[in-house]
């Protein structure tokens, strides 16, 4: 599971991207030029804790989600399109972290003259947007043009993606991001190999200074969420010494990271949930798709246990920790407790 973190020039992407992984790289003035910063960090889970702490296991493996911080995105692409490195690094994220500057800073102007966080929502959207309506455009052209020979496929077949792409075309002729659009299962096979970029799932941040009150901002869309944060307070907290970190966070009334809570909204983003296997030798956080089945979730431990699967025990979570199970006999799935969500 990738994240791209993107946005304007200063919006404070690379200082997000810090606080996020701890990674050590400057925020530099932007060139302006394609640069890529990718680090994998662990999802934040008081379960594992509690598992950990029955199990006292030889080895932890958490839920995981990477981040990769892309510069080089300014709004000014047009109807030109974004050139292909870009589009090409951008279509193998999974989702985006929007990073919208809300701080006020004089030192660093804003690339726009002011401050407009909606503004520049709507700067990128449409930046994707006609991006995804170049690649629609060409697409309706050669499928157009492979209807009038009708020698490759069923012309059935052509019409319905015909209608498909022109159905798109309209949404994006709206000036909506294709994340607005429901698609069937069998449109979500045809469209999974484009990468549209309007049609990811994102998470906006606006990025404010500690004294700043939240955006008043309702997503359009399910496949969109919102929070409010400071980067660079948090970036400073990441910096310190947990015992001096503790103190910081006291002194500001943070009771919790916004970094951890924004890392498990990543996780919320992209549609899927954790489940566990348990013993002595491993506490194990596996990642599933929401709405996938036990045989699924047997095979992500192991393609021969989806092969060979039979049935599995399956106790939740909050069920295990109410009766305390840690015998052995509960033990399924490679002589573990399976847990759901």
């Amino acid at each position: 599971m990738q994240l791209g973190i993107i946005g304007l020039p200063q919006s404070g992407k690379t200082t997000l991207y810090k606080a996020l992984t701890r990674a050590d790289i400057a925020a530099e003035i932007s060139t302006g030029q394609m640069e890529v910063h990718t680090a994998v960090v662990d999802v934040p889970d008081p379960r594992v804790d509690q598992l950990c702490e029955i199990y006292h296991p030889k080895k932890i493996v958490r839920a995981k989600v990477t981040y990769a911080d892309i510069a080089g995105l300014d709004g000014s692409a047009g109807r030109a399109g974004l050139p292909g490195v870009m589009v090409n690094q951008l279509a193998q994220m999974d989702g985006f972290l929007h990073v919208v500057r809300q701080f006020e800073n004089a030192s660093v102007p804003h690339l726009a003259g002011s401050i407009n966080p909606l503004r520049d929502i709507q700067t990128m959207d449409t930046e994707f947007i006609l991006n995804d309506l170049v690649m629609v455009e060409r697409r309706l052209e050669r499928l157009k043009e492979e209807y009038r020979r009708g020698v490759s496929r069923p012309r059935d077949l052509i019409q319905a993606e015909i209608d498909l792409f022109e159905r798109l075309q309209s949404v994006l002729n709206k000036e909506l991001p294709l994340r607005h659009y429901s698609f069937t299962p069998e449109e979500d096979k045809t469209l999974s190999s484009f990468g549209f970029l309007s049609r990811k799932p994102q998470i906006i941040v606006f990025n404010q200074s500690e004294d700043q009150a939240s955006v008043d901002y309702t997503s359009p869309h399910p496949a969109t969420f919102a929070v409010s944060l400071p980067a660079k307070l948090e970036a400073d907290i990441i910096a310190l010494e947990p015992e001096d970190a503790a103190i910081f966070m006291e002194e500001y009334g943070i009771t919790e990271p916004s970094m951890s809570r924004l890392i498990k909204l990543s996780y919320d983003l992209l549609g899927v949930h954790s489940f566990f296997t348990a013993g002595e030798k491993e506490v194990h956080a596996w990642t599933l798709r929401r709405g996938a089945n036990a045989r699924e979730a047997a095979g992500v431990i192991h393609s021969d246990m989806e092969k060979g699967f039979i049935r599995a025990e399956i106790l939740s979570f909050q069920d295990m920790m109410r009766a305390k199970i840690i015998s052995s006999k509960t033990a399924t799935l490679s002589k573990s407790v399976s847990i759901f969500k």
